[in-house]
């Protein structure tokens, strides 16, 4: 299972310099003056960001760490480089997060909405998520010196609900009613005819 481990760390490190590179690289130096067809183009090409993370930490929190749980619940305790650990914390966690820092830049570096300002509801979005990888090992700490027993309602892992709930709420309320406000005034402008002057961006 080493191998694997060694594969999954180095494919990581591999897509999220890619990846970011990329966004950074390609960056719009003058995104306060893009025109709102463009604009609203840019929305569809960031909502496919959205869709491909909220899955990805659906995947990892959802199938990765079920079955790390039942294999915890079968032998108990292991080590840091068992199987199911090496597919969830070492794959699908930093996979999930290299797609989490992307949809931020890409919003940053694109969307003259996002890029005034740091939106408070998208950060909630992405960094909830983001710190249940540290909280992992806050929980893997626990169970090794203070509570063996794996159950689903221990205290070691209320953390992951508290982060979970965060990014929950964050995207599914926040950053979509900043999509939906965003993207209705740039249809206006782009279909309807409507003055420009509805595109005023309020910093949050």
């Amino acid at each position: 299972w080493m191998g694997l481990w060694r594969f999954n760390v180095i494919s990581n490190i591999i897509f999220s310099a890619a990846t970011l590179g990329w966004i950074w690289n390609s960056r719009d130096r003058n995104v306060a003056n893009v025109d709102p067809k463009t604009e609203l183009k840019r929305y569809f090409y960031w909502m496919m960001w959205l869709a491909i993370y909220v899955f990805g930490v659906y995947w990892a929190g959802s199938y990765t760490l079920e079955q790390d749980a039942s294999w915890h619940q079968v032998i108990i305790r292991d080590t840091s480089f068992t199987a199911s650990h090496i597919i969830a914390f070492y794959f699908t966690f930093p996979l999930y997060i290299t797609c989490g820092v992307a949809s931020y830049l890409y919003a940053m570096t694109r969307l003259p909405q996002f890029s005034k300002a740091v939106s408070f509801p998208l950060v909630g979005a992405i960094v909830g998520p983001m710190m249940i990888l540290p909280n992992v090992g806050l929980n893997e700490w626990g169970h090794a010196f203070w509570f063996v027993d794996e159950l689903f309602a221990a205290p070691l892992h209320w953390g992951f609900v508290t982060l979970g709930w965060c990014g929950l709420f964050g995207g599914t309320g926040g950053v979509a009613a900043q999509i939906v406000a965003r993207m209705s005034n740039l249809c206006d402008v782009v279909w309807n005819n409507e003055s420009k002057d509805c595109l005023h961006v309020i910093p949050y």
